[in-house]
């Protein structure tokens, strides 16, 4: 029995000199490791501050689309990763230069701090540098703190390339100036407040709401893309008498609340691609009817078939034959099941028109 203990404890003490021994030989060891891991260089620090700056830019929607302002899709989450990316990015001017402000941005994150929130719009408008910039505001509900937004964009007014505003004040007043870059306006008023902006030669593209329609001036003519939502057709007639080089256009109609005069005909003679709709699109709007256009080259028809009239395919007959359009494409919808001429009688009636589709009435 003694015998056997002294055993055991023999074999204890040589087990903790192997230990012993082993232990003192790791922290050789553990050195050479470290010098070998610092010695070594991943291959994303390697790659130029160009070609980084290019990635960044990559991680951005493509411009003239806004990243959030803040959060894990905004650019300013690559100046949180390292000293060297943080540098980049804020030498990058092009990372900053598209600027969304959005209701869910100023009421879940920042909490209605106002001070903070123009300071971080300034903050980018700032780095973009001398980039042409797309800035979109979407908050419809009355804040304290837009006029100083709007405020903090007016230095830089003429880099503006695209400005989108759905606001319920109707502030652009402020801007009072020149906008040479800009080349797409969207504005979607809660208020009307006059606004003119005729200096802007770029500009090609607008879309309005019906507020925005009774505020603004704008270079009418030299549009090729005018999208109008929510108008009455007494407000549509005087802008479109004026837009003949528009070759898009959307008309989002909405039942005069008041009566007026219509012209006899409007002529737009570059126009290839028209849609027709009314809200709600049960509604009977029952102007400005297709014939009242002259469109000599449509080539692509989207309709509401009350719009058409009592007598559809009679009226998309007149319509094509006095314009003298070649039709491609045409889209008719809110068809009424039992009520709505067939569609083998629209086919039957233009079977020139190389694409004709159907798209029943929705209810919601």
């Amino acid at each position: 029995m003694l015998s056997n203990l002294e055993a055991r404890l023999a074999d204890i003490a040589a087990r903790v000199l192997d230990l012993e021994r082993s232990i003192a030989e790791l922290p050789a060891e553990q050195a050479t490791v470290q010098e070998r891991l610092n010695s070594y260089r991943y291959p994303v620090l390697t790659l130029p501050n160009e070609i980084i700056s290019e990635i960044f830019i990559h991680f951005l929607p493509i411009y003239p689309l806004c990243p959030p302002l803040i959060g894990i899709l905004s650019p300013i989450c690559l100046t949180h990763i390292c000293h060297k990316w943080r540098a980049i990015a804020l030498a990058t001017p092009a990372l900053w230069k598209a600027i969304q402000l959005s209701s869910a941005c100023t009421t879940s994150t920042l909490r209605n701090n106002g001070d903070n929130l123009v300071e971080i719009f300034e903050t980018w408008l700032n780095r973009s540098g001398c980039c042409p910039v797309s800035i979109e505001i979407n908050d419809h509900r009355p804040a304290f703190w837009m006029p100083d937004i709007i405020s903090a964009i007016v230095p830089h007014r003429a880099r503006l390339e695209h400005l989108k505003l759905d606001i319920y004040d109707s502030v652009l007043p402020l801007f009072g100036g020149p906008m040479p870059l800009l080349q797409r306006l969207d504005l979607e008023f809660g208020t009307q407040v006059p606004f003119t902006l005729l200096h802007a030669p770029q500009l090609r593209t607008v879309v309005l709401n019906v507020d925005a329609v009774e505020s603004a001036t704008l270079p009418w003519v030299q549009l090729t893309s005018l999208t109008l939502h929510s108008v009455e057709p007494r407000l549509c007639y005087p802008i479109l008498q004026q837009t003949t080089n528009l070759i898009h256009c959307v008309l989002g109609l909405w039942p005069d609340n008041e009566p007026a005069d219509y012209p006899g005909t409007i002529t737009l003679p570059c126009l290839e691609s028209l849609v027709l709709y009314c809200i709600p699109d049960d509604f009977g709007v029952t102007d400005p009817k297709l014939t009242t256009f002259i469109l000599p080259t449509l080539l692509k028809l989207e309709i509401l078939e009350i719009l058409l009239g009592s007598n559809p395919i009679e009226s998309l007959a007149s319509f094509t034959s006095t314009s003298g359009c070649k039709l491609q494409k045409m889209h008719i919808t809110g068809r009424w099941s039992g009520s709505s001429p067939s569609e083998d009688s629209y086919l039957a009636a233009f079977p020139l028109i190389p694409s004709v589709s159907f798209e029943d009435y929705k209810t919601y």
